[in-house]
């Protein structure tokens, strides 16, 4: 546990400090609630008219008439997500909207197939157990890898493991260490996967954190848990009426055009038509959000950090293809299934396994609700020609899929995920500034912590709450982290003689 500095339990005074929230994400989320909780009063804005940013859902109407709930795809919540599934439970304290998936199956078109279910969840048996279960590992590659380069994944340190690897792409690491081929898909790209970039553009430091966080550094594995309910019924709207509950001023549809600093210390938010003037600020926006704010924000912070900020990049385009069928898949396909070797498709869902809405469709009509996912995809990629080809790689894998009618479909198309570049560690934002009155909160900033995708999110946000509470001697959040650094003695020994 990581404990916040000392403090009271709220703000004192008879005008409680204010704070602008802009970006109602996960991290925006996180960052309101614990200030709120404190007694700040927040103001919390999101241009969008939901909430949830990359978990945001919103109705569609089918062409049978039913109004349903569409997202931008399938997200695991896995239990190393401490802070994150923290959050939700201010709603749900026993996590009831969540559904536990059985398993993450992992499958290669030349027929192999790897799964988590069966592997132990105690490292460094959660690693060993893999290799030795993976039909991937053959005894004949096993031999012939390279144990020396392989062995910073035993003792990966936090934030040590930039300093050593950010300067290596993930598809050099996994090259240097000779992993088989099929080992290199199915068990480490899709970690890769889960930052929606191709492996030779992502840093190995972030995808060897990947690891570390679920194999040997913690003791949850790879399971995961899944909403229920479409996103907004399952989390948002109920963190949403939490959050008016401690009188948050949640701004739906508001775009924030500019942040002005004033003399006094604080900072002059214009929101549309509107300006309203604010002790702090917590920028948790997206990397193109962020960089518009800051471009027509020129009085923030300093230039350097500035110029940091316009260097962001995002990754490439990804695709996330939702298909009504008029007829069900197999009754024991999974959830959710990896996939390697199947073209531009990254992995197949089957929504009515577990979210409520989806079940109710496919029960009514007798078929199925199945997402489709592809990473990566090209810019300036032919759309129509990219999904005709996502569905039919699904009747390759699923091969009864291939004499179901497809009674509607959604596609969608976004470029809104930050890229962790190699050697683009030092270049990303912390949460503070140098003005202490401005953080940053997202999964795009660098917290020195062993925390990535939602989770970073979640407690980037609460480490920006955090920093303003230190202002007006408030305890902030506590903090739930996997160690940061390898969880057995000799492992760690043995990483330390490869560095030798």
């Amino acid at each position: 546990m990581l404990a916040p500095r000392p403090g009271t339990p709220r703000v004192a005074g008879e005008r409680p400090p204010t704070t602008a929230v802009v970006g109602g994400g996960i991290a925006g989320l996180a960052a309101a609630t614990a200030l709120a909780e404190r007694g700040v009063r927040v103001t919390l804005y999101e241009r969008e008219p939901c909430l949830g940013g990359r978990l945001a859902g919103w109705p569609v109407n089918l062409s049978d008439g039913t109004t349903v709930t569409m997202s931008r795809g399938f997200h695991a919540f896995f239990r190393q997500y401490y802070n994150l599934r923290g959050l939700l439970r201010r709603t749900d304290p026993g996590l009831h909207r969540m559904a536990a998936l059985a398993d993450y199956p992992l499958r290669h078109s030349g027929g192999l197939q790897d799964s988590f279910r069966l592997v132990p969840r105690t490292p460094p048996w959660s690693a060993l157990g893999f290799v030795a279960l993976s039909p991937t590992f053959a005894l004949r590659d096993l031999v012939r890898m390279n144990p020396v380069a392989a062995l910073p994944l035993l003792d990966v340190r936090v934030p040590e493991v930039y300093e050593r690897l950010d300067a290596v792409s993930a598809y050099d690491f996994l090259e240097s260490v000779r992993f088989p081929e099929a080992a290199h898909h199915l068990a480490f790209e899709v970690f890769s996967r889960s930052f929606f970039a191709d492996p030779r553009e992502l840093s190995a430091a972030e995808m060897v954190l990947m690891f570390h966080i679920y194999f040997l550094g913690s003791a949850e594995g790879l399971l995961f848990d899944v909403p229920d309910a479409p996103f907004p019924k399952a989390l948002w709207e109920p963190l949403a009426a939490y959050l008016r509950g401690h009188d948050v001023d949640v701004r739906v549809s508001t775009s924030v055009e500019t942040v002005a600093p004033t003399a006094d210390g604080g900072f002059v938010v214009v929101a549309g038509d509107e300006e309203q003037q604010h002790d702090t600020v917590v920028l948790a926006l997206d990397t193109a959000g962020l960089q518009s704010v800051v471009s027509r924000s020129p009085d923030l912070a300093d230039a350097p950090w500035r110029d940091r900020v316009a260097r962001l990049r995002n990754a490439p385009p990804f695709l996330v293809s939702r298909l009504w069928l008029d007829r069900p898949v197999a009754h024991d396909r999974p959830g959710f299934l990896g996939t390697s070797g199947y073209g531009t498709l990254d992995n197949v869902s089957v929504l009515e396994r577990w979210e409520d809405e989806a079940s109710c469709w496919a029960a009514r009509t007798g078929g199925s609700v199945v997402e489709l996912h592809a990473y990566a995809r090209p810019e300036g990629a032919a759309r129509d020609a990219e999904q005709k080809r996502l569905v039919a790689h699904l009747h390759a894998v699923y091969p009864e899929t291939s004499a179901a009618t497809i009674v509607d479909e959604r596609h969608e198309w976004r470029a809104d995920c930050p890229l962790f570049p190699v050697g683009g560690y030092t270049d990303r934002p912390s949460v503070r500034t140098s003005d202490p009155g401005l953080v940053v909160a997202g999964d795009l900033v660098r917290t020195a912590l062993p925390v990535a995708l939602m989770e970073r999110a979640a407690t980037s946000g609460f480490l920006a709450a955090n920093a303003l509470l230190e202002r007006w001697g408030v305890r902030g959040q506590a903090l739930w982290v996997v160690p940061d650094r390898g969880r057995s003695a000799v492992l760690r020994g043995l990483a330390r003689w490869g560095r030798a």
